[in-house]
């Protein structure tokens, strides 16, 4: 005989619901178990790769340091001379509009002179220096009237892009690393007679540019003093960037 409970919304048949529980959950079971099951297939089957692409542009801005370098006996007069001719330096780049100036460094240091083990005071050295960016085709005019203003010391040029340039450049090798990771997927597919179905990861490893190309170091203002212009030519800059996929298949 079927027992009947009473309840505050339905009456339930407790000798049918018993027989149809477990075919309701070995229904339940059939329908999840082939989901988690090809879950766990798609994640086994998957090819990584790595793409890398590459891109070149021409460095139209120069890196310049320059600085002014003052010895004397005396210190006031010194650091005075200093300040004053990194003063015309700083105004005729403020007035050349040159891109990213500022000062690098200020030093006033003792100069020594040693004889025997006795150490001796003999005068004062000052050292300002500034760096700035400007176009690559104007760097070596500039250069020849920063000497003429009082500038000393040339203390490295370095070739670099505009920033707007790089920016470019990177979303362009991205592209070509995502291209050659694509490429390099489908040649092992196609060899291995698979189908590739998806891409379920994709890692940027980021597109880095070098570091600027040197040009001078250390590099005395002599030369420029007695010269016609300096000549000044850039090059190019490569942006690198790698992506790597993983494709289910």
């Amino acid at each position: 005989m079927n027992k009947f409970v009473v309840s505050s919304s339905r009456l339930i048949n407790t000798g049918n619901f018993w027989k149809t529980l477990p075919v309701a959950l070995l229904l339940c079971v059939s329908f999840i178990q082939p989901s988690v099951a090809q879950e766990k297939e798609r994640m086994l089957r998957t090819l990584t790769v790595s793409g890398r692409g590459v891109e070149s542009i021409p460095t139209t801005r120069s890196q310049v340091n320059v600085g002014v370098e003052v010895q004397g006996k005396d210190v006031k007069n010194v650091q005075e001379e200093a300040a004053r001719r990194s003063s015309a330096v700083v105004a005729l780049l403020k007035s050349r509009n040159v891109e990213k100036l500022q000062t690098t460094g200020i030093n006033l240091n003792p100069v020594y002179n040693y004889t025997g083990n006795v150490q001796k005071i003999t005068g004062y050295s000052a050292t300002n220096t500034v760096s700035f960016r400007v176009a690559t085709e104007q760097t070596g005019t500039l250069l020849d009237d920063v000497v003429k203003a009082g500038a000393t010391r040339i203390d490295g040029i370095s070739f670099v892009a505009t920033d707007e340039a790089i920016s470019q450049a990177q979303k362009q090798a991205l592209q070509k690393a995502t291209q050659d990771a694509r490429l390099q997927a489908d040649a092992v597919f196609a060899t291995l007679n698979l189908k590739a179905k998806e891409v379920v990861s994709i890692q940027l490893n980021g597109a880095n540019t070098p570091p600027p190309r040197p040009m001078l170091e250390n590099r005395a203002t002599a030369a420029f003093k007695d010269s016609a212009t300096t000549p000044v030519v850039g090059g190019e800059q490569q942006v690198e960037a790698s992506v790597t996929l993983q494709i289910s298949y």
